[in-house]
């Protein structure tokens, strides 16, 4: 148990037997009345978002979740598998789950992956990672000084806007939180 005071970004709580991730969280304390806590909930399962708010030093139900390293192997069917890197334990993720990750994960790349009771609850990548271009129509003479886009398809299958001077097999950085083009890397 935790009391509204106590709350941080990330934090999980359970409310109802849901599991809700604190997204933001803002103590107000107005001129009249009593002080009060306005957060910003994610339910960890859905994905669905919410404002709630609860008066300050209310009793909240925090839930466990346990974070842990693990490395991305191989897609089965429907699932997302990934190997504990530090027990070597096998993990089957549904892609529900996985969500939006999945555009930037490649086999062996290392994520946390979040569990609560043995049930994996996401799937936390790297605020950027390197992907190489698979594939984007090739960029013209003068194109440097423009400043357009074009569409590039990614080693994962994902498709980003990439500055039109950049190439096939061009390896880039990737915010993937936004699925932003961040820079080329160079080897």
């Amino acid at each position: 148990m935790a009391t509204t005071n106590d709350l941080k970004n990330g934090m999980v709580l359970n409310l109802d037997g849901q599991l809700w991730s604190v997204v933001e969280f803002q103590h107000v304390k107005p001129g009249k009345g009593g002080a009060f806590v306005r957060t910003k909930l994610k339910n960890v399962l859905s994905g669905k978002v919410v404002d709630k708010t609860f008066n300050a030093g209310t009793k909240v139900d925090t839930a466990t979740v346990d974070k842990r390293d693990m490395q991305y192997l191989y897609k089965d069917g429907e699932d997302f598998v990934f190997m504990d890197t530090k027990d070597y334990d096998q993990l089957h993720v549904p892609a529900a789950t996985v969500g939006d990750a999945a555009n930037f994960l490649l086999e062996n790349q290392t994520a946390v992956v979040g569990i609560h009771e043995g049930t994996p609850l996401y799937v936390e990548l790297p605020a950027s990672v390197v992907l190489e271009i698979t594939y984007t129509e090739p960029g013209l003479q003068g194109d440097r000084s423009t400043g357009g886009t074009k569409p590039a398809t990614l080693e994962t299958g994902y498709e980003i806007q990439v500055p039109l001077f950049l190439e096939t097999g061009t390896k880039v950085k990737v915010d993937t939180r936004s699925g932003d083009y961040l820079g080329r890397v160079n080897d």
